[in-house]
């Protein structure tokens, strides 16, 4: 899909990737990005950016949302949360998987089911949905988010077949830990979120159903025939 002259809504937009993507949109060449955020005074305006309320767990904001901005043709779900638990035997983890999957998967679901038409409308357009290389393996401490990502991944998957009849391109984002406030304690290597939203804009424009934006995704994704995903995952340790 060409991103020149496109509009684009990239949810959580204020910050980290999401602010990243919508800068990456803005630079290739899109017309206007709606910047979502639950406080939109968060996010950075400039030109041709346009900050928006949106909550991805409140379905009425949602469907309202699609109402109004009907000149998208674009979808980035960005929007996530993770909550680490010192076990997936923590009764509190059960928690954290509601709390997940409501912002990870359900959210998710019911942007591209509001947006789905819009889409449609304005020549099928595309999907982005930002997932991880925890798609592929569970690590330990974030077991849930990582459950969450997993069936988003499967999500997305279903999305590209219900969705390939109206010509919209539905795009699974792979990358390990970036450089973002979510994993700022952890002492790894971590990816350039401007990189990683560079390379999610050029697979959108060359028509991949697939970005693996870093080493990391790509070689879980090639070791997935081998069974990787058998092998416990110890933590990284934080501050």
């Amino acid at each position: 899909m060409q991103i020149k002259n496109s509009v684009a809504l990239v949810t959580g937009g204020n910050r980290g990737l999401g602010k990243a993507l919508v800068q990456a949109l803005r630079n290739a060449g899109a017309a206007k990005v709606y910047a979502a955020a639950r406080e939109p005074s968060t996010i950075s305006t400039s030109e041709g950016v346009v900050p928006v309320r949106l909550d991805v767990i409140d379905p009425s904001n949602v469907r309202a949302l699609a109402n109004e901005l009907r000149d998208v043709n674009i979808l980035v779900n960005n929007a996530g949360i993770i909550i680490r638990s010192p076990s997936i035997l923590d009764p509190a983890s059960l928690e954290s998987l509601r709390q997940e999957a409501e912002t990870n998967v359900l959210g998710p679901l019911a942007l591209a089911q509001a947006f789905a038409p819009v889409l449609a409308a304005n020549g099928g357009g595309a999907i982005l949905n930002v997932l991880s290389a925890l798609s592929w393996i569970s690590l330990a401490g974030v077991e849930t988010y990582s459950a969450t990502k997993s069936a988003a991944w499967s999500l997305t998957n279903g999305l590209r077949h219900a969705l390939s009849g109206q010509g919209t391109q539905v795009v699974a984002l792979h990358v390990g830990f970036m450089d973002t406030d979510m994993t700022r304690a952890l002492p790894v290597q971590k990816a350039d979120p401007e990189e990683v939203a560079r390379a999610a804009v050029e697979g959108i424009e060359r028509g991949e159903s697939e970005v693996l934006a870093d080493a990391t995704s790509a070689q879980l994704k090639q070791a997935l025939g081998t069974g990787v995903y058998l092998s416990p995952v110890p933590a990284a340790a934080g501050d």
